[in-house]
Order: structure tokens, then sequence, then C-alpha cells
């Protein structure tokens, strides 16, 4: 059996990934976003711009990888100036990196237009670009920038670029899809006639954007035709529709047979376990939500709501699951709605450690109040935490922790101390614990927020139990039309433990709905430090 050949990833969250609306990384973000990346197994972690901005050139100070290599990038020297007088090509050899990654115009109407400059000038500056950096000792790199849409252009002078790049000594060659609007058949037949050019399969790179959608199959399509490094970011993050998303492309590369009887990457399945977890936790570290229907790794990407789907899956997970869902560290969900049956509760259930026999008319209570409940609004697919409560409610017992006696919310506009005029929120909420009746009282950015902190900010003998719960994400919809419409609100909590639930509230009220959501996930918290209780200090 022939051997496998080796796939290359090179991630470049921290530079095109930037690219992103809305992202700003600090140095202190990239160096968290680097640590993780080199610890998951990457080959390759580009990391800016040194001497760009402060913040790269700050970030370049040091070397911010163990094992993976550590990747500058930057343009290629100017045309007219020689390799050593040029200041930009000099921060790049400088910086403090394993690796250069020089981008390149391969587009001759980019060579006219973008750098003012003859053809035979930037075929120049590429190849004295490359051949200083590898004379100070760097790994080199060239991304041809537009590389597809200049082939389709002028292929003979795309092919020429990519040709100055390779024959200066470039280690690899990577063919970019810049515009994002190439499509799988065009790739391969182009990266096909590239290699037929002259430059072998172990030096070319494919780096694709998601313009039309295709940029993880352009990176795979790009591979099966002989590229052997694959470029992207994480979560498909970057510029105008993103890049092409590593988390997709590893797994497919490792688990389908059509790629895994062929290619090797350098991790180890127990590696791609992880992966599921390094997806969230980048997320986690911009602030926001992950994608639930991301493939893979996303929450509901290997969820089952219909009946006849559950009882299927729960027989023989291969009628629909495409891959196991442990191999890439996320698990089955088989979902409870109003569109399932028993199979889904009682799977549900035991996952949670519920037991319940299928008999049990408890269990038939159960069902019939979910569907009752999801009739009235309720969602309990989006919120794991409340259907919990709700089924341990009514096959057995939830402790009453504390009670609330009331709360009131206040809106009031007044002018400041400074003359401004400004919006103040401020509840007041009232708990019983163990007899003895407690009052908050809290300001907020908002009516929902004051009535979080007040309701969290005495528990009385729970209060330390509470500490390290946070809010992650707060969603409204409104179900139906009016002022007077029906409000769900839906809550996701975490805690110090990496654990993340949600929580359900629905009302007319969205003030009503928030404390309800708000009370469910205060008390799953407590029930579940008493499922799995912390280790006591030796």
């Amino acid at each position: 059996m022939a051997s496998k050949e080796r796939i290359y990833l090179f991630d470049t969250t921290l530079r095109d990934g930037q690219q992103t609306p809305g992202v700003d990384f600090s140095v202190e973000d990239k160096i968290a976003v680097a640590r993780m990346l080199d610890a998951f197994g990457f080959d390759y972690v580009e990391g800016g711009y040194p001497g760009a901005n402060p913040t790269d050139t700050a970030f370049f100070a040091q070397k911010r990888t163990r094992d993976a290599a550590f990747v500058a990038f930057g343009m290629t020297k100017r045309a007219g100036v020689s390799a050593s007088n040029d200041p930009g090509l000099a921060a790049l050899i400088r910086a403090e990196s394993d690796a250069i990654c020089f981008v390149a115009k391969s587009w001759d109407y980019h060579v006219r237009v973008a750098l003012g400059c003859t053809n035979d000038e930037n075929l120049e500056s590429i190849r004295a670009s490359v051949e200083a950096s590898v004379a100070a000792g760097k790994e080199t790199m060239v991304d041809c920038e537009h590389f597809f849409d200049g082939y389709k252009a002028n292929p003979e002078y795309a092919l020429a670029c990519a040709r100055a790049a390779y024959e200066a000594g470039s280690r690899w060659v990577v063919l970019c899809d810049t515009n994002g609007g190439t499509q799988p058949p065009e790739i391969r037949s182009i990266v096909e006639t590239v290699i037929a050019a002259g430059i072998p399969g172990d030096h070319l790179g494919i780096h694709a954007h998601d313009d039309t959608g295709q940029a993880v199959a352009n990176s795979l399509a790009a591979v099966e035709a002989g590229v052997r490094q694959v470029q992207g970011t994480m979560n498909g993050i970057g510029e105008r529709c993103g890049n092409a998303n590593l988390i997709t492309i590893l797994p497919t590369l490792m688990l389908k047979p059509a790629y895994a009887d062929r290619f090797v990457t350098g991790l180890s399945p127990d590696r791609l376990a992880d992966i599921t977890r390094l997806s969230h936790a980048f997320d986690e570290l911009l602030n926001r939500a992950p994608n639930a229907q991301a493939p893979y790794v996303g929450a509901s990407a290997f969820a089952t709501k219909a009946g006849i789907h559950a009882s299927a899956v729960l027989k023989e997970p291969e009628t629909y699951e495409h891959v196991p869902p442990e191999t890439v560290g996320n698990r089955r969900r088989v979902m409870v709605s109003d569109q399932g049956g028993k199979s889904n509760f009682i799977a549900e259930l035991k996952r949670r450690g519920i037991a319940v026999d299928k008999a049990d008319p408890r269990l038939d209570t159960l069902i019939a109040l979910v569907k009752e409940r999801e009739a009235e609004g309720y969602a309990y697919e989006g919120a794991d935490a409340s259907f919990e409560l709700l089924a341990r409610r009514t096959l057995g017992h939830v402790p009453e922790f504390f009670k609330v006696d009331g709360f009131r919310c206040m809106v009031e506009r007044r002018f400041d101390a400074n003359g401004q005029l400004k919006s103040v929120s401020e509840a007041v909420v009232r708990v019983t614990v163990d007899g003895e009746t407690l009052m908050s009282v809290a300001e907020g950015h908002g009516p929902v927020n004051a009535l979080d902190i007040a309701l969290r900010k005495d528990l009385g003998k729970y209060q330390r139990e509470i500490a390290d719960l946070a809010l992650a994400d707060y969603k409204v919809r409104i179900l139906n039309g009016g002022t007077e419409a029906i409000t769900r609100v839906l809550i996701e909590s975490f805690d110090s433990t990496g654990a993340r639930w949600s929580t359900v509230g629905v009302s007319d009220n969205i003030i009503d709905a928030s404390f309800q959501a708000l009370m469910d996930s205060i008390v799953y918290k407590l029930v579940r430090n008493r499922e799995n209780p912390a280790p006591k200090p030796d």
C-alpha cells in the first residue's frame, strides 16, 4: 500500500481573520489565539504584519508558538527599490518569526492598477523578496493574490508569477481565490495546469474565500488536484463572507475515506476529538455565541428532532449520522419538542441521568406538558436546562432553594449630575431563603440587566455557589404581532467549569419572560452543583 501524502494546515485567523467586521484583536488576544492554535497542532500560525501597526509590531517582538511555524506576512519589495533598501521587507526579515509569507500580485490588471509598475518589475520584486527571505534563513512562501482571476485573464503571466516564486526558492506557492468567485471545477483544472507547468503539488497551497459559499469545497478540490497546503481560519472568519473554515476542512480530511485513505495531517485522532472545544473557545474569545448549525462542531450537528429519526438513530446511529460525534468531541442530541415521540424523551432523560420506564404514566404527563407549553411559545430544543428542570419536577423533585416573593422594575429618564439626559433602570427583588426575607436593589443597563443583577445579588447561603455564574447570550423573539405580543426569551449561561446551559421564558411581558429564564438558570446551576459537586480541598 502506498504511503499517504502529507497535508499541511496553515491558519491565518490572526491576519486574514482580523479583516472580519467587528473583530479587532489586541496583543493579548493574539497571544491567546496563537497558543490555542499551537497547542492544537496546526503546522503554521500566521500572526499579521510586523511593522504595519503597533499591535502586530508588539506581537512579533518574540516568537509566539512552540511547535507551529510562526509566520510573518507582508508585501514583496516595492518596484524600483532594491531588496536591501526596502523598509517593509527589512521589517519582515527582522521579525521574530520562523517563516515569511509574501503577498504578490499575480493578475496583470492589479499589477498595472494597484502597483503601477510593469509586469517584469513585479516579477523581479517577487524573485528578489524570496531570495532575501531565504538568505535570512526564513522558510518562505508566496501568496499569489487573485491567482485564479489572473489566470483566467492572462494565464501566461499568472503562471510566470508562480514560477518566479518557486524558482527563487519559495517553499510554498499559494494560489489565492481572493475574490471568492471561482468554482470547484475551475479550481481543479487550474491547479492541474500549474502542476503540469512545473511547480510540484507538494510546493503548492490553496487560499480560498467564501463569497459563493464554496471555500471549503474549493480547498478540497485543490487538494484533490494536487496542492498539499491548505490555508484557512478558525470558524471561517474573514473579510466579506469569510475564509475557508479549517474547523470544517480538518475533520473532512481526517474522517472521510475519500481523503483519509490518501492523505495524513499532522494531527492525531485524539487531537481531532478536541476540535469542538477549540471552536467554541475561539467563539468565546470573540464574545459571540457558537453557530449551532456549524458542521461537525455545532450544537445541532448531531441533533435529531423528529420522532422516527430519533428512534432510528438510537438503534443504529449511522442511519442519520455521517461520522460518530465523539470523533470531533461533539455529542448526539435527541431533542425534545412537540414533534418528538417517547424515544426522544427517554434518550434525552437518560443522557441527563434520569431513568424512566417507557410505561411510566409520568412520562406521558411530561410529553403532554412539553407539547402544551410549546404550543404557548416555549422552545425546549433550544433550552436544555429548562427542559431538565421541567422533567425533574414532573418525574421527581427539584428543591425549593429560594422563593421569590416579588420584584419590581423601574425605568426613569432624568438628568445626571453633568446635566446629560439619560435613562436609568432599577430593579428590586425580594426572596426568602430558609425563612429569611432578603431584598436586593440594583441598577443596570436596561431593566433586564438590573433585574439580573438584583436577583443574583443576595441569595443567602447559596450566594457563593452562584458567584461564578455568568450570562453568555440573551435572545428575544416576538411570537405574534402588536404591542401585546407574546415574547420568548432564551438565555445562555456558563460558569467557571466551562459548562453552558440554556433556559427559556415566555410571557406577554418581556420582563416576566426574562425573569423566568433567569430563575431557571440559577436553579439549574444549584441543581447541577448537587449532581456534580466540586471536589473538597485537601
